[in-house]
């Protein structure tokens, strides 16, 4: 289906051949960027961080068991840190909680040296996410007298109780705690001393070509199933403006997961309409298995919702791996700050309209930018205002002018028409455009001239 001129209809269907499966090798989790510059040749080089989940063979009922009893300690020691940092105004210094907490974390959960000091820094880790979140979605509130809305930044103070762990769960130090032995084999400590498996991963050995860097991992059971989450380190060149081929805009939404728009006019639209209709489907499932309320029905809601973060991962990971390769390298990925962005949908079935109202978005972005400075390609965010209402060929900004239920966009100024998501990709392009010249925050404004 062709919407617009230069522009093609895509569905995750028709880019089975080019999406490559998940298979439980990679998946990225946080990115850092540490920025050094070598003498000799002069490039910046930028670290980024993923996270390789590997599924693992147990060759007995004790490792299961041993497996089973370490992490059972170690969340109930990160508890008993976490209620230590809440009852003391969210202290989070490693050097203090580690010379207070750490002769009883050794006592009373039978830790060993290097578990006691990571259950510290697993719970400040968390803390320090949660603070994020926080700040992330502020607290809204409506003025009873005016009907104003307004919103209040969020910290830890407005936690009632402190962070709870209830999934088992045991972070492990690399060389100290995990090693990969030459023979193939992890070897992992627990309570009851080292024990090795096989890992059942393909395609691990890539990441043993000297480029990578190993560091924490973390052992968990889902589904019954033992994995094994590693953090993987590798040094890229950082991206370079100087050498931009291609600035591609990405407007987000449901109807097309996303819609790309490039520098010499071309768009594709990435359907989401069969995506939509899997989720109504999942809440159809959750909510008849709410209302039964029964032990086994709250177990079915727990797998189904593994299942369907599962599928939503997946499609995510073929999604930003496809616009990665289709692009190639030296690509400027140019995103919306969709931050307190609304996804109400009320020209959809009510079946439809019910669900949830956004896509994991977020987790989207994170996928496309570590594959992309994998490609020496970059991701940006740029404001999202004006830029579903903006002409890209007068720069008249109406809000009236986008049709909702015909998803078309008509300007009355210059008489421009377009499919309404392509011109959000327009808009975002040009913004993209506009930092690689040197604004470092573009962004549209209220105006009615070009």
């Amino acid at each position: 289906m062709v919407l617009t001129t230069g522009g093609i209809a895509l569905t995750l269907d028709s880019l089975e051949s080019t999406f490559y499966p998940f298979a439980s090798l990679c998946c990225v989790f946080t990115e850092q960027k540490c920025y050094n510059v070598s003498k000799e040749s002069e490039v910046n080089l930028m670290e980024i961080q993923i996270t390789i989940k590997v599924k693992l063979n147990l060759a007995n009922a004790e490792i299961a068991s041993s497996f089973t009893n370490t992490m059972e300690q170690y969340r109930l020691a990160c508890n008993y840190v976490s209620e230590y940092i809440f009852n003391h105004d969210f202290d989070m210094k490693q050097s203090r909680l580690n010379k207070v907490l750490y002769t009883n974390l050794r006592s009373l959960f039978m830790l060993k040296s290097q578990m006691a000091q990571s259950v510290i820094r697993t719970v400040i880790a968390r803390y320090k996410t949660v603070k994020t979140q926080m700040k992330r979605n502020p607290y809204k509130y409506q003025d009873i007298n005016t009907g104003e809305w307004y919103r209040e930044i969020r910290d830890l103070t407005w936690l009632q109780k402190p962070i709870t762990f209830n999934r088992p769960q045991v972070d492990l130090q690399r060389n100290r705690d995990w090693s990969y032995l030459s023979s193939g084999q992890l070897s992992i400590n627990t309570l009851d001393g080292r024990v090795k498996v096989n890992p059942i991963c393909h395609g691990f050995d890539q990441y043993f070509d000297g480029t990578w860097s190993f560091g924490l991992a973390k052992l968990l059971k889902t589904g019954g199933k033992w994995y094994l989450h590693i953090s993987a380190t590798k040094a890229v060149a950082d991206f370079d403006n100087q050498t931009v081929k291609h600035v591609v805009g990405i407007d987000r939404g449901l109807r097309f997961l996303a819609t790309t728009y490039d520098e010499q006019g071309q768009t594709a639209f990435f359907d989401g309409k069969a995506v939509m209709r899997k989720r109504a489907k999942y809440q159809k499932l959750r909510a008849k298995l709410q209302a039964k309320g029964t032990k086994s029905a709250k177990r079915r809601l727990k797998k189904l919702s593994g299942r369907e973060n599962r599928w939503m991962t997946d499609v995510n990971h073929r999604l930003s791996k496809t616009l990665v390769q289709k692009f190639g390298s030296n690509t400027l990925f140019v995103l919306e700050d969709l931050t307190g962005v609304s996804f109400e949908r009320t020209d959809l079935p009510k079946v439809l309209r019910n669900q949830n109202k956004s896509w994991a978005f977020y987790q989207l972005a994170q996928f496309l930018t570590y594959k992309a400075h994998l490609n020496n390609s970059e991701v940006i965010e740029v404001s999202a205002q004006y830029t579903s209402q903006r002409c890209p060929k007068c720069g008249t900004i109406k809000k009236s002018h986008r049709n909702h239920d015909l998803h078309e966009y008509h300007c009355s100024n210059c008489g421009y028409r377009s499919n309404d998501d392509r011109l959000g990709a327009m808009n975002i392009q040009l913004l993209g455009t506009q930092y690689i010249s040197g604004q470092e925050q573009p962004k549209f404004e209220l105006t009615t001239n070009a």
